[in-house]
Protein backbone atom coordinates (compact mmCIF):
# COMPACT_ATOMS: atom_id res chain seq x y z
CA UNK A 1 0.00 0.00 0.00
CA UNK A 2 1.16 3.44 -1.13
CA UNK A 3 1.88 5.90 1.69
CA UNK A 4 -0.50 8.95 1.96
CA UNK A 5 0.86 11.96 -0.26
CA UNK A 6 -0.39 14.11 2.42
CA UNK A 7 -0.59 13.97 6.44
CA UNK A 8 -2.92 16.30 9.33
CA UNK A 9 0.69 17.85 9.71
CA UNK A 10 0.54 18.58 6.34
CA UNK A 11 -2.90 20.11 7.30
CA UNK A 12 -2.23 21.86 10.06
CA UNK A 13 0.85 23.93 8.68
CA UNK A 14 -1.85 24.79 5.70
CA UNK A 15 -4.01 25.95 8.32
CA UNK A 16 -1.32 27.74 10.03
CA UNK A 17 -0.45 29.89 7.12
CA UNK A 18 -3.84 30.28 5.20
CA UNK A 19 -5.40 33.70 4.73
CA UNK A 20 -8.96 33.48 3.77
CA UNK A 21 -9.44 30.52 1.51
CA UNK A 22 -9.45 26.94 3.26
CA UNK A 23 -9.80 24.31 0.91
CA UNK A 24 -8.56 20.53 -0.01
CA UNK A 25 -7.77 22.90 -3.59
CA UNK A 26 -6.06 25.70 -1.86
CA UNK A 27 -4.17 23.07 0.45
CA UNK A 28 -2.66 21.37 -2.48
CA UNK A 29 -2.10 24.36 -4.13
CA UNK A 30 0.05 25.94 -1.36
CA UNK A 31 1.66 22.12 -0.26
CA UNK A 32 5.49 22.66 -0.68
CA UNK A 33 7.11 21.53 -3.69
CA UNK A 34 8.50 17.88 -4.17
CA UNK A 35 9.32 15.29 -6.27
CA UNK A 36 5.46 14.15 -5.31
CA UNK A 37 3.10 15.99 -7.07
CA UNK A 38 0.10 16.60 -4.17
CA UNK A 39 -2.97 16.76 -5.55
CA UNK A 40 -6.42 18.21 -3.88
CA UNK A 41 -8.22 14.23 -3.82
CA UNK A 42 -4.90 13.64 -1.63
CA UNK A 43 -6.34 16.30 0.89
CA UNK A 44 -10.09 15.25 0.32
CA UNK A 45 -8.95 11.72 1.41
CA UNK A 46 -6.91 12.81 4.58
CA UNK A 47 -9.57 14.74 6.02
CA UNK A 48 -12.01 11.49 4.91
CA UNK A 49 -9.47 9.03 6.47
CA UNK A 50 -8.80 10.72 9.93
CA UNK A 51 -11.38 9.34 12.96
CA UNK A 52 -13.30 12.48 13.53
CA UNK A 53 -13.00 12.63 17.63
CA UNK A 54 -11.51 15.21 19.98
CA UNK A 55 -8.59 12.75 21.04
CA UNK A 56 -5.80 14.59 19.25
CA UNK A 57 -7.05 17.86 21.79
CA UNK A 58 -6.67 16.02 24.08
CA UNK A 59 -3.39 14.42 23.53
CA UNK A 60 -2.24 18.54 22.93
CA UNK A 61 -3.79 19.79 26.46
CA UNK A 62 -2.96 16.75 28.84
CA UNK A 63 0.35 17.77 29.52
CA UNK A 64 -0.73 21.47 30.47
CA UNK A 65 -3.55 20.53 32.89
CA UNK A 66 -3.30 19.57 36.37
CA UNK A 67 -5.79 17.06 36.87
CA UNK A 68 -6.99 17.76 40.76
CA UNK A 69 -6.98 21.86 40.13
CA UNK A 70 -8.59 24.53 38.45
CA UNK A 71 -12.23 24.84 36.84
CA UNK A 72 -13.99 22.96 34.44
CA UNK A 73 -16.20 24.86 32.05
CA UNK A 74 -19.00 24.21 29.78
CA UNK A 75 -20.30 26.18 27.10
CA UNK A 76 -21.86 26.55 23.54
CA UNK A 77 -20.96 28.91 20.71
CA UNK A 78 -22.28 29.10 17.12
CA UNK A 79 -19.84 29.10 14.11
CA UNK A 80 -21.24 31.93 11.57
CA UNK A 81 -21.70 29.75 7.90
CA UNK A 82 -24.81 32.11 6.66
CA UNK A 83 -24.19 31.03 3.12
CA UNK A 84 -23.72 27.35 3.72
CA UNK A 85 -26.84 25.89 3.85
CA UNK A 86 -26.18 22.22 1.61
CA UNK A 87 -23.30 21.57 4.07
CA UNK A 88 -22.86 19.27 6.48
CA UNK A 89 -23.22 20.10 10.58
CA UNK A 90 -25.05 23.78 9.26
CA UNK A 91 -28.59 24.83 11.12
CA UNK A 92 -30.15 27.13 13.04
CA UNK A 93 -28.73 28.70 16.31
CA UNK A 94 -28.61 31.38 19.03
CA UNK A 95 -25.53 33.26 18.07
CA UNK A 96 -24.91 35.32 21.06
CA UNK A 97 -22.84 37.54 18.66
CA UNK A 98 -25.82 38.55 16.98
CA UNK A 99 -28.43 38.04 19.37
CA UNK A 100 -30.56 35.94 17.08
CA UNK A 101 -30.87 33.05 15.38
CA UNK A 102 -28.13 32.14 12.41
CA UNK A 103 -27.21 29.92 10.73
CA UNK A 104 -23.49 28.01 11.21
CA UNK A 105 -22.24 25.05 13.28
CA UNK A 106 -22.70 24.81 17.19
CA UNK A 107 -19.92 24.09 19.20
CA UNK A 108 -19.80 22.73 22.39
CA UNK A 109 -16.36 23.08 24.49
CA UNK A 110 -15.34 21.93 27.59
CA UNK A 111 -12.35 24.08 29.22
CA UNK A 112 -10.13 24.04 31.80
CA UNK A 113 -8.89 26.74 33.81
CA UNK A 114 -6.59 27.60 36.39
CA UNK A 115 -5.73 31.20 36.92
CA UNK A 116 -5.59 33.53 34.32
CA UNK A 117 -4.95 29.90 31.26
CA UNK A 118 -7.82 28.51 29.44
CA UNK A 119 -7.38 25.43 27.73
CA UNK A 120 -9.79 23.53 25.70
CA UNK A 121 -9.67 19.81 26.58
CA UNK A 122 -13.04 18.23 24.64
CA UNK A 123 -15.32 19.59 22.63
CA UNK A 124 -18.60 18.37 20.63
CA UNK A 125 -20.03 19.21 17.63
CA UNK A 126 -23.80 19.55 17.69
CA UNK A 127 -25.87 17.84 14.85
CA UNK A 128 -28.94 16.17 16.58
CA UNK A 129 -30.95 15.61 13.39
CA UNK A 130 -28.03 13.14 12.29
CA UNK A 131 -27.04 11.49 15.82
CA UNK A 132 -29.66 12.22 18.07
CA UNK A 133 -27.92 13.37 20.49
CA UNK A 134 -28.74 16.79 22.28
CA UNK A 135 -26.83 19.52 23.55
CA UNK A 136 -27.33 18.19 27.36
CA UNK A 137 -26.49 14.65 26.16
CA UNK A 138 -23.01 16.24 24.78
CA UNK A 139 -22.60 17.63 28.26
CA UNK A 140 -22.93 14.71 30.38
CA UNK A 141 -20.65 12.78 27.84
CA UNK A 142 -18.01 15.25 27.90
CA UNK A 143 -17.87 15.27 32.16
CA UNK A 144 -17.98 11.45 32.03
CA UNK A 145 -14.88 11.70 29.75
CA UNK A 146 -13.22 14.40 32.26
CA UNK A 147 -14.22 11.93 35.29
CA UNK A 148 -12.71 8.63 33.60
CA UNK A 149 -9.68 10.79 32.34
CA UNK A 150 -9.11 11.78 36.17
CA UNK A 151 -9.88 14.87 36.89
CA UNK A 152 -11.31 16.59 40.28
CA UNK A 153 -11.71 20.29 39.00
CA UNK A 154 -12.55 22.68 42.60
CA UNK A 155 -15.59 23.44 40.75
CA UNK A 156 -17.87 22.81 37.50
CA UNK A 157 -19.82 25.83 35.60
CA UNK A 158 -22.32 26.09 32.87
CA UNK A 159 -25.10 27.95 31.81
CA UNK A 160 -28.36 27.92 32.18
CA UNK A 161 -29.06 25.78 29.32
CA UNK A 162 -27.33 22.95 31.19
CA UNK A 163 -28.93 23.27 34.57
CA UNK A 164 -31.39 20.52 34.03
CA UNK A 165 -31.34 17.95 37.17
CA UNK A 166 -29.94 14.93 35.21
CA UNK A 167 -26.96 17.46 34.49
CA UNK A 168 -26.92 18.66 38.07
CA UNK A 169 -26.81 15.14 39.75
CA UNK A 170 -24.33 13.70 37.46
CA UNK A 171 -21.96 16.59 38.68
CA UNK A 172 -23.19 16.08 42.49
CA UNK A 173 -22.33 12.17 41.70
CA UNK A 174 -18.73 12.41 40.86
CA UNK A 175 -18.09 14.78 44.00
CA UNK A 176 -18.07 18.23 42.53
CA UNK A 177 -19.39 21.25 43.56
CA UNK A 178 -21.12 23.17 40.35
CA UNK A 179 -22.04 27.07 39.64
CA UNK A 180 -24.70 28.15 36.87
CA UNK A 181 -27.67 30.14 36.29
CA UNK A 182 -30.95 29.36 36.87
CA UNK A 183 -34.31 30.30 34.59
CA UNK A 184 -36.16 32.69 36.41
CA UNK A 185 -39.00 30.39 36.99
CA UNK A 186 -37.36 28.09 37.99
CA UNK A 187 -39.16 26.13 41.27
CA UNK A 188 -37.64 26.18 44.52
CA UNK A 189 -38.68 26.38 48.26
CA UNK A 190 -37.88 28.29 51.62
CA UNK A 191 -40.47 25.60 53.40
CA UNK A 192 -41.43 21.91 52.31
CA UNK A 193 -44.89 21.91 50.29
CA UNK A 194 -44.31 26.20 49.31
CA UNK A 195 -42.58 26.16 45.83
CA UNK A 196 -42.27 29.19 44.30
CA UNK A 197 -40.36 30.44 41.32
CA UNK A 198 -36.66 32.00 42.00
CA UNK A 199 -37.51 35.15 40.57
CA UNK A 200 -40.16 35.39 43.50
CA UNK A 201 -37.73 35.15 46.35
CA UNK A 202 -36.27 37.77 48.21
CA UNK A 203 -32.92 36.76 47.78
CA UNK A 204 -30.49 38.90 49.92
CA UNK A 205 -26.65 40.22 48.45
CA UNK A 206 -24.85 37.55 50.71
CA UNK A 207 -27.39 34.98 48.71
CA UNK A 208 -30.24 32.49 50.28
CA UNK A 209 -30.20 28.86 51.00
CA UNK A 210 -33.25 27.22 48.97
CA UNK A 211 -34.57 23.83 48.52
CA UNK A 212 -34.50 23.26 44.46
CA UNK A 213 -37.31 21.17 42.99
CA UNK A 214 -36.20 17.73 42.19
CA UNK A 215 -32.51 18.01 43.71
CA UNK A 216 -32.12 19.25 46.85
CA UNK A 217 -30.31 22.09 48.90
CA UNK A 218 -28.57 24.90 46.94
CA UNK A 219 -27.63 28.72 47.44
CA UNK A 220 -29.09 31.33 44.89
CA UNK A 221 -27.85 34.51 44.31
CA UNK A 222 -29.53 37.30 42.41
CA UNK A 223 -27.50 39.81 40.25
CA UNK A 224 -28.54 42.77 38.37
CA UNK A 225 -26.71 43.83 35.46
CA UNK A 226 -26.66 48.04 34.35
CA UNK A 227 -29.33 47.47 32.06
CA UNK A 228 -31.91 46.14 34.90
CA UNK A 229 -31.78 42.61 33.72
CA UNK A 230 -31.64 39.83 36.74
CA UNK A 231 -29.79 36.84 36.52
CA UNK A 232 -30.29 33.84 39.14
CA UNK A 233 -27.44 32.05 39.84
CA UNK A 234 -27.00 28.77 41.92
CA UNK A 235 -24.63 26.51 43.38
CA UNK A 236 -24.56 23.53 45.72
CA UNK A 237 -21.56 24.73 47.86
CA UNK A 238 -23.41 26.20 50.48
CA UNK A 239 -21.54 28.38 52.27
CA UNK A 240 -20.14 30.30 48.63
CA UNK A 241 -20.30 34.16 49.60
CA UNK A 242 -21.02 36.81 47.22
CA UNK A 243 -17.62 37.78 46.65
CA UNK A 244 -16.51 34.52 45.82
CA UNK A 245 -19.04 33.68 43.38
CA UNK A 246 -18.31 36.79 41.49
CA UNK A 247 -14.81 35.60 41.06
CA UNK A 248 -16.13 31.77 39.83
CA UNK A 249 -18.37 34.03 37.53
CA UNK A 250 -15.71 36.08 36.45
CA UNK A 251 -13.07 32.67 36.05
CA UNK A 252 -16.01 31.31 33.86
CA UNK A 253 -15.94 34.09 31.75
CA UNK A 254 -12.49 32.78 30.38
CA UNK A 255 -14.93 30.33 27.82
CA UNK A 256 -16.33 33.57 26.64
CA UNK A 257 -13.20 34.82 25.68
CA UNK A 258 -11.79 31.17 24.37
CA UNK A 259 -14.49 31.20 22.01
CA UNK A 260 -14.30 34.77 20.36
CA UNK A 261 -10.20 34.40 20.15
CA UNK A 262 -10.74 31.20 18.32
CA UNK A 263 -13.25 32.58 15.93
CA UNK A 264 -11.79 36.36 15.49
CA UNK A 265 -8.26 34.84 14.96
CA UNK A 266 -8.22 31.71 13.40
CA UNK A 267 -10.04 30.14 9.98
CA UNK A 268 -12.22 28.06 12.00
CA UNK A 269 -15.95 29.22 10.37
CA UNK A 270 -14.11 28.95 6.64
CA UNK A 271 -13.60 25.73 5.88
CA UNK A 272 -15.63 24.43 2.11
CA UNK A 273 -16.36 21.15 2.88
CA UNK A 274 -20.10 19.77 2.37
CA UNK A 275 -19.37 16.54 3.66
CA UNK A 276 -19.52 15.82 7.37
CA UNK A 277 -16.89 13.78 8.35
CA UNK A 278 -14.32 16.42 6.44
CA UNK A 279 -15.90 19.36 7.93
CA UNK A 280 -15.25 17.68 11.53
CA UNK A 281 -11.86 17.12 10.81
CA UNK A 282 -11.71 20.39 9.69
CA UNK A 283 -12.67 21.72 12.76
CA UNK A 284 -11.20 19.27 14.92
CA UNK A 285 -7.60 19.77 13.63
CA UNK A 286 -7.98 23.38 14.07
CA UNK A 287 -8.61 22.90 17.81
CA UNK A 288 -5.89 20.27 18.54
CA UNK A 289 -3.19 22.68 17.02
CA UNK A 290 -1.46 24.71 20.21
CA UNK A 291 -1.18 28.19 17.91
CA UNK A 292 -5.33 27.69 17.78
CA UNK A 293 -7.33 25.24 20.11
CA UNK A 294 -4.93 25.58 22.98
CA UNK A 295 -4.95 29.71 23.60
CA UNK A 296 -4.52 31.02 26.53
CA UNK A 297 -5.39 34.06 27.60
CA UNK A 298 -2.21 34.73 30.27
Amino acid sequence: MNAPKCTEYDYINFLVAAQRVLSAVEAARSHPESDRQVAHDAYTRLLQRLPPDSKALWTEANGCIELNKGLLIIDDTTLDMPYASQMALVSRHWSGTHHDVVQGINLISLVWTEGDACLPCDYRLYNKTQDGRSKNDHFRAMLQQAQARGFQPSLVAFDSWYSSLDNLKLVRDFGWDWLTRLKSNRQVSLRPGEQQTVSQLDIPQTGLTVHLRGYGLVKVFRTVDPHGNADYWATNRLPMTEPQRQLLADRAWLVEVYHRALKQFTGIEAGQFRLERSQRNHIGLYLAHPKYGLLSTT
